[in-house]
Formats: structure tokens, sequence, C-alpha cells
């Protein structure tokens, strides 16, 4: 076991700090996403930037996870990279 697997289950074992990971999750999993599809079709945060219309810092701060993205900007993304957005809600 890697010393951030430890650290990540004593910090996990905590219920209020579960709470508040488990709120994140899906941020990271769409964060994660679009960095995937970006590299699988050998974009650059610049070319993506560019088609969007945007600047690379605003791909860069939407990857780091400091933004609260508008689904139109996640979708704009998803397009320039031959995507659909979708959204599940699940129980």
């Amino acid at each position: 076991m890697s010393k951030w697997d430890v650290l990540e289950k004593e910090l996990l074992s905590d219920k209020a700090t579960k709470k508040e990971f488990d709120k994140l999750v899906p941020r990271y999993v769409v964060i994660s996403q679009l960095i995937e599809a970006r590299i699988k079709n050998k974009m650059t945060q610049l070319d993506v930037a560019n088609k969007v219309g945007t600047k690379q810092s605003a791909i860069a701060r939407l990857e780091s996870g400091s933004v609260n993205p508008s689904l139109e900007f996640l979708q704009r993304i998803s397009q320039v990279m031959g995507y659909k957005l979708t959204i599940h809600l699940s129980k």
C-alpha cells in the first residue's frame, strides 16, 4: 500500500472529511474525463481554448478544479473535442 493510500484511508475514516470528499467526486470525475479527452485528441490547453474562444488560463483553471464552470462552458469544451456532454442523476 502506498503512502497516499494509507493517508487517504486515514482521512476518509473521518465522517466530516468523507462527506466533503464525496461532494467533490462528481466535479473531479468530469475534470478527469475532460483532461483524458483532450490528451486523447492530442490537444493542448491552448488548442482547446482557441477553439472555444477563451484563454488557455481558463482551461488550466478548469482542469485544476479551481473554478465552478457553467454547463454551457462544459458543453462547448466537450464539443470542440468531439464529445457530447451528458448528465445523469442517480440515487
